[in-house]
């Protein structure tokens, strides 16, 4: 941690320097995601929201707006994959990208937006946090009045590692987009309420609480949770153990951290916390047509020791994290905030973290440079996830 002294006021060019968009929303200017947005009919989503941001003459009337379209991009995004309204484009309706992309556009026109009433720092940060919230989903999270039914919770992530294929989508930001608002019936009969959020991928964020402000409200509601992130190839992963340790790999906007997992009240966070899915129900069970693991490895400096040490077990006591069984970036860190939480609220509903298979483009799409953004193998390969996302969400909830 860098600190600083304040010498005295900053120069007066500096409050008037322009202001510049992120790293991650930078990206948008390249072919491939304006290729996405086009094809999907979400290209109209950032030229619309900087003509009403223009109009707007007050800050109250800019919340309004922010409200309005991030809850609207979110509603847009899962009506289209689906199956609801038109399909805007020849891109596949189960595709995550397009709503990853159109919201990057509003991110940066709000964050660039210079409006005529003035703007406090305070209050644009404001604004960009409801946007985030309203268009991720996090604001909508309903489920019906009454009982005979099960309530379940289901988290995502956006797309990342860009710089290596601006083309990758995230299954598991496609699986929420799938399951939002749905209805599933276990096998014993009984239904269940599915309802989904997304994250983003950004060390910041996390340690701005953004998990903690989405999950709390919700996770006392619910029977079941599983958080949801892309893992190894080929493979389904259950990850039993979470660390309470960062690894510091780049994040979308370039950023890295490295260290203890940033939470409240650091005096009582543990080293380790643990799933509390049904990991053997899950395993046994036929969900799809990728084989399904019980992933117990940890990575920890043992009590006593100095140096790391990877446990195939799990971690032993007294250790220090390194890794948890979903590693040491932000899959591993949304596994340990969500199941810290549902220990800190004294919850004892089933929960924890769930890998899928890497998402893989067709044999010959291989390249990001030659390589076309979709193709017949692709989106085979993500509707197959998606699908057994659902079948072990419903082992889940019986």
């Amino acid at each position: 941690m860098t600190f600083c002294t304040v010498l005295g006021p900053a120069p007066a060019q500096a409050a008037t320097a322009p202001r510049q968009a992120t790293v991650e929303e930078q990206r948008l200017d390249e072919a491939v995601p304006k290729e996405i947005l086009a094809r999907s009919g979400f290209a109209d989503v950032a030229p619309e929201f900087t003509h009403k941001l223009a109009a707007t003459r007050s800050y109250g009337a800019a919340e309004r707006l922010v409200e309005r379209e991030g809850t609207r991009l979110w509603k847009r995004a899962v009506d289209r994959v689906q199956g609801r309204g038109p399909a805007g484009g020849d891109l596949s309706r189960d595709d995550d990208r397009p709503l990853y992309w159109a919201r990057l556009g509003l991110t940066r026109e709000l964050r660039l937006w210079q409006p005529e009433f003035g703007l406090s720092e305070a209050d644009r940060s404001k604004l960009m946090d409801r946007l985030e919230q309203t268009s991720r989903g996090q604001s909508t999270v309903d489920y019906p009045e009454g009982k005979g039914f099960k309530k379940i919770l289901l988290t995502g992530f956006d797309p990342f590692t860009l710089d290596r294929d601006i083309r990758i989508s995230n299954p598991s930001g496609a699986t929420a987009l799938a399951l939002d608002g749905t209805w599933i019936r276990t096998a014993d009969g009984e239904l269940a309420r599915i309802e989904t959020v997304t994250f983003p991928v950004r060390w910041q964020d996390f340690a701005d609480g953004v998990v903690e402000k989405a999950l709390a409200p919700v996770l006392p509601k619910v029977d079941a949770f599983t958080t949801v992130s892309q893992g190894r190839v080929g493979r389904i992963d259950v990850e039993r153990f979470n660390g309470a340790w960062r690894g510091g790999f780049p994040d979308n906007d370039n950023a890295s951290s490295t260290g203890q997992v940033p939470v409240s009240d650091p005096a009582t966070q543990p080293q380790w916390t643990a799933t509390s899915l049904p990991y053997k129900d899950i395993v046994a069970a036929n969900t799809g047509r990728f084989p399904v693991y019980d992933h117990t490895d940890v990575t920890e400096i043992p009590a006593g020791a100095t140096g790391p040490v990877d446990r195939p077990d799990g971690p032993t006591p007294g250790s220090a994290a390194r890794a948890g069984g979903g590693g040491d970036y932000l899959s591993n860190e949304i596994a340990y905030r969500a199941t810290l939480l549902r220990d800190r609220l004294g919850l004892s509903i089933p929960g924890g973290h769930v890998h899928t298979p890497v998402l893989q483009f067709g044999p010959g799409n291989t390249d990001p440079a030659t390589g076309t953004v979709t193709d017949p193998q692709f989106v085979r390969n993500r509707l197959d996830i998606v699908a057994q996302m659902k079948a072990i969400v419903r082992v889940a909830a019986e």
